[in-house]
């Protein structure tokens, strides 16, 4: 009976003097959400052709498809059907992606969490998630009078419809604002097909709407101090406006306007450093919470 009491005593002990020495809770860092590389269906090959909007679209009635080709002519449904010649894809098989210019992956941007890239000359947009093409599409930019300045932003206020500066009769659905004071944002609008906008990023609702969902707002102090900036957008590149459509050399050379990682890493370097510190702000906020 001895024995066992000293047993258990021994054993109480032992559990005390462990308990003791645990080290103290501490507070876990962020930890960062590496995006896996999206699975995507290559198409058997990327080649184009013309043919005649009305008879193209009276034979294809697949959304799939009619996304492809809108996007492959930089424009919406109805300003397609408008159209008289459209470039279409010989293999509508594949997905998005593959018919527009920005690269897959980046790995230059491999520590940036979010960043929305637009191109001026190729009128599309790429958004990225740790230097992983998550989103891409079609874009109609300032147009020759009221070019969209190119640059460093950050998103700021969002509104699922407001009214433009430019002209009060005139509704804006989904619009991300990027630039304050002088009113330039990207959200829906109708797209012709070439830049034709007062110098924001028109896109297509299904597009406006997912960047809209998922870039991120400022945080504001009080009422006019920025506490933290929303996701960062990079415009870069320039359109020719007195030429043709840039596009439509996807014909002969259907990687014409491909635009390597190279080039991406090339508009975001002199920015890079800042980005992470603002990136690093938002998670001091984060971890405040």
């Amino acid at each position: 009976m001895r024995i066992i009491k000293i047993t258990i005593l021994l054993l109480v002990t032992i559990f005390c003097f462990s308990r003791c020495h645990q080290p103290k809770e501490t507070k876990q860092p962020l930890v960062k959400n590496k995006s896996t590389p999206k699975k995507r269906i290559a198409p058997a090959s990327i080649g184009y052709h013309f043919e005649k909007s009305k008879t193209w679209l009276k034979k294809n009635a697949a959304q799939q498809q009619q996304n492809i080709v809108q996007a492959v002519n930089r424009t919406d449904s109805s300003h397609l059907a408008k159209m008289d010649s459209i470039l279409i894809p010989n293999d509508l098989s594949g997905d998005l992606e593959y018919y527009l210019p920005f690269p897959f992956s980046v790995p230059y941007l491999k520590d940036i969490k979010k960043v929305i890239f637009f191109s001026y000359a190729a009128q599309s947009f790429g958004a990225y998630e740790w230097g992983e093409l998550t989103y891409t599409g079609q874009t109609n930019m300032g147009r020759k009078t009221d070019p969209t300045p190119t640059g460093l932003y950050y998103t700021n206020w969002k509104a699922e419809k407001t009214t433009s500066t430019f002209n009060d009769e005139w509704d804006l659905r989904w619009n991300f604002n990027i630039e304050n004071k002088l009113g330039i944002g990207f959200h829906q609008y109708e797209l012709p097909g070439y830049p034709a906008s007062h110098s924001c990023l028109r896109l297509t609702e299904k597009d406006a709407k997912y960047l809209y969902d998922w870039a991120d707002q400022w945080i504001l102090e009080g009422k006019d101090s920025v506490k933290v900036m929303g996701t960062p957008v990079i415009v870069f590149g320039s359109y020719d406006f007195n030429g043709p459509k840039p596009w439509l050399q996807l014909v002969n050379n259907p990687h014409v306007l491909d635009i390597p990682a190279a080039v991406i890493q090339q508009q975001a370097m002199p920015f890079l450093q800042e980005i992470i510190n603002e990136q690093a702000k938002r998670d001091a906020v984060a971890e405040e919470k």
